[in-house]
């Protein structure tokens, strides 16, 4: 069978459809092999292609055995934080992480696979600022809740079907308020009603032990991680509002 280039799932136009479900399927059981090191990464980030007897494509691995300590996050747990995104925005129906699991990979062990985005690198938040804000009141909204310490513009993708994507999930749900973005044009502005409407399901499913997100996400992270996401989601309901930057510690850097 001829080899199909996954860039993205559910991608009408290019002929190469393949639903999320089997690009998760691919993600989780495909063979990996090393392609190279990612540049400018600050912890191991691989280009790998992952395959089966009938797909194949291009994913970004992240292994644990490649983590830089951080002195606020426990260790070794950046990869699981990646994936537990990768979650919380699909069971929002937002797809703004691209499919990410938790598995096996070759020579580093255990990390985080990602579908590989196929963007132009010249395009990022600051390019794309003003054309797509619909998009980013999402991804705004998003970090909110995921407490995203690291929303660098460079971790804002546009693929080639002009679809807006977030990456770089690792560095979230710490039990503290971490929030650090370059999207605050929207402080202090109401959160779009179908957004806080969807916070509000998710919120539904997080008091539920035994929902499939509850279940998810507790084995990717602590107890403690997830009850801060729903105190955290419960907050949101009540304001409605995107956060007012508290200083200094507000913006990543660098900011790209």
């Amino acid at each position: 069978m001829d080899e199909q280039t996954i860039d993205q799932p559910d991608d009408e136009e290019n002929g190469t459809a393949v639903a999320v479900e089997r690009v998760l399927q691919l993600l989780e059981q495909g063979s990996l092999e090393i392609e190279g090191l990612m540049p400018d990464s600050s912890n191991y980030t691989f280009l790998v292609r992952v395959a089966d007897d009938q797909l194949s494509g291009l994913a970004i691995y992240k292994p644990r055995r490649g983590e830089r300590p951080l002195w606020d996050f426990p260790r070794g747990t950046l990869c699981q934080r990646e994936a537990a995104a990768y979650q919380l925005s699909a069971s929002l129906g937002w797809e703004i992480v691209p499919p990410t699991v938790l598995r096996e990979g070759p020579e580093y062990g255990i990390g985080s696979v990602q579908l590989f985005i196929n963007a132009d690198p010249q395009e990022h938040y600051f390019t794309l600022r003003g054309s797509y804000d619909e998009a980013f009141k999402r991804i705004a909204a998003f970090d909110i809740i995921a407490n995203n310490a690291d929303r660098k513009g460079g971790h804002i993708l546009k693929d080639p079907q002009e679809r807006i994507w977030g990456i770089d999930h690792g560095i979230t749900f710490h039990v503290e308020p971490k929030l650090r973005t370059v999207i605050w044009e929207y402080a202090g502005e109401p959160i779009p009603a179908p957004l806080v409407e969807d916070i509000a399901r998710i919120g539904h499913q997080l008091e539920q032990p035994d929902d499939p997100l509850t279940v998810s996400l507790s084995r990717l992270l602590s107890r403690v991680e997830v009850d801060a996401l729903r105190r955290r989601v419960e907050r949101v309901q009540r304001r409605a509002r995107y956060p007012e930057p508290t200083g200094g510690r507000s913006m990543p850097w660098p900011p790209i």
